[in-house]
């Protein structure tokens, strides 16, 4: 049966396009009804953001340095407490597009600045954002452009720029990308006035167009020819109808379902493509399609690791607590105040996605892959996490006080109200268990003391089930 209330559809909606449908976000964004909701979320530009901790923050105050894992934390931070959830669902989603990994770059500093750059073009043109990231240090050192000049052109950026970040496998020729790679020569990175090209894009490097290694001669890509530059061919792959359809087809199985029909797809590609690629466009065309909505939608994408520990997270209104603990401390103090936010990125980790690193420049594989034998231990150890029990010894725990969300000592309901905080959707039999689990580990009745326990071993029930798992 297809959502059919306003209430289910923003759930849904949030579930896909926020960061996990809490109860007092459905509220939220639900005051206006559906359209309402979408608007809220489309236009985060006017809703503070509630974030305001930059990441000088975290940096080591006698060197000014920042390593990987601070600027990690820093991220699940803003991903936790953010009012603003789509603009970070879709930096997550941009990351994934133009996978970078920190493997290969590591220079934080680096993984930042093109991190800024999917936030601020999330939603904008995909054009500007094309440009401004194939221009980035860090995606130039990913791809190896530094080594691309006249004479000897590398094909590694223009390769992907055209499988993974436009057009899809099969729709350009071998002879289209290396004349794309001539006109991507010469583009690298420097510092200083000068542009001194370092061996890594370090602390404060920015583009560089080096003349002198630069191909300016006639070139044929796509059946145009020209004597392009790099840019030139951003706006060559911009406007090819092809990439319309594959951005178009890439973020509905991100965000709606998989295998999509062709005539869905180029329908919403048309409004996109006429828009000038205006992602934005594109996201309220999804977001109002009554596909979206169907059977074939509601409860069928996998939740990455960020999606599922991410929503617990914020279904518990942690994200505030956490932004005040840190938002007066800085250096090694702030990185200690961190601690629960680093039992996040250790779980999203195990469970298969840790940001900054992406498995490869195709990022992850998404899907059915994120869940295996050894993820979904992972994802039922959660709720030791969440709760600090003694089950597992040595494990970083949030500790949340579980007492707090029950509003009796009766342990049905103690179980039925899990079920309602964590947005779970479980038939009648599975509810009975939940149930009996709540009463087996509170003895008959909740207390201060078991209620850790209890919901330690609700929801390691909850984190287990198969309906679980999918948003």
């Amino acid at each position: 049966m297809s959502l059919r209330t306003d209430r289910e559809k923003i759930a849904h909606l949030l579930r896909r396009f926020g960061l996990g449908a809490s109860e007092a976000e459905i509220d939220f964004y639900g005051d206006k009804g559906l359209q309402g909701a979408i608007d809220k979320l489309l236009n985060f530009e006017q809703t503070d953001e509630g974030f305001n901790i930059p990441i000088e923050q975290f940096s080591d105050k006698q060197n000014g340095q920042i390593k990987m894992k601070a600027l990690e934390g820093w991220w699940m931070l803003r991903i936790i407490a953010t009012r603003r959830p789509l603009q970070e669902k879709m930096t997550l989603f941009w990351h994934d597009h133009f996978a970078t990994s920190a493997a290969k770059v590591d220079v934080p500093r680096a993984m930042y600045v093109q991190n800024e750059i999917l936030r601020k073009h999330a939603t904008g043109r995909f054009q500007d954002m094309l440009v401004d990231v194939s221009q980035d240090p860090a995606m130039l050192y990913w791809l190896d452009n530094q080594f691309n000049v006249k004479g000897k052109p590398n094909e590694n950026f223009a390769r992907e720029v055209m499988e993974l970040f436009t057009l899809g496998i099969g729709h350009y020729t071998e002879k289209d990308i290396q004349e794309a790679a001539r006109a991507f020569t010469g583009w690298s990175y420097g510092v200083g006035l000068r542009g001194y090209e370092p061996q890594k894009p370090v602390r404060n490097a920015r583009f560089i167009l080096r003349p002198e290694k630069h191909d300016d001669g006639l070139k044929t890509v796509l059946g145009n020819t020209g004597r392009f530059d790099g840019v030139d061919v951003i706006g060559i792959l911009c406007g090819n109808e092809q990439t319309s359809k594959y951005i178009t087809w890439k973020m509905w199985e991100w965000f709606a379902y998989p295998k999509p029909a062709q005539p869905l797809i180029d329908r919403l590609a048309s409004k996109f493509r006429s828009a000038g690629l205006d992602i934005k466009v594109l996201v309220r065309s999804i977001m109002e399609s009554p596909e979206f909505y169907s059977d074939q939608a509601e409860r069928k994408v996998y939740k990455n690791p960020v999606d599922f520990c991410v929503s617990t997270i914020r279904q518990l209104g942690l994200g505030k607590k956490i932004i005040e603990n840190v938002a007066e401390l800085e250096g090694k103090e702030v990185l200690r105040a961190l601690g629960p936010v680093g039992a996040v990125g250790r779980a999203t980790k195990a469970m298969g996605m840790e940001l900054f690193y992406p498995p490869d420049v195709s990022g992850w594989d998404g899907g059915a892959n994120w869940i295996s034998s050894a993820t979904m231990v992972e994802r039922i150890k959660w709720a030791e996490a969440l709760f600090g029990t003694p089950q597992v010894r040595g494990q970083i725990s949030l500790r949340y006080p579980a007492y707090v969300l029950f509003t009796d000592d009766n342990p049905a309901n103690a179980a039925r109200k899990l079920v309602s905080v964590f947005d779970a959707v479980l038939p009648p039999g599975k509810i009975a268990q939940l149930e009996q689990a709540a009463r087996t580990a509170s003895g008959g009745s909740i207390t201060q003391k078991n209620a850790g326990l209890v919901a330690s071993s609700v929801c390691r029930l909850i984190f287990s089930s198969p309906e679980f798992q999918f948003a």
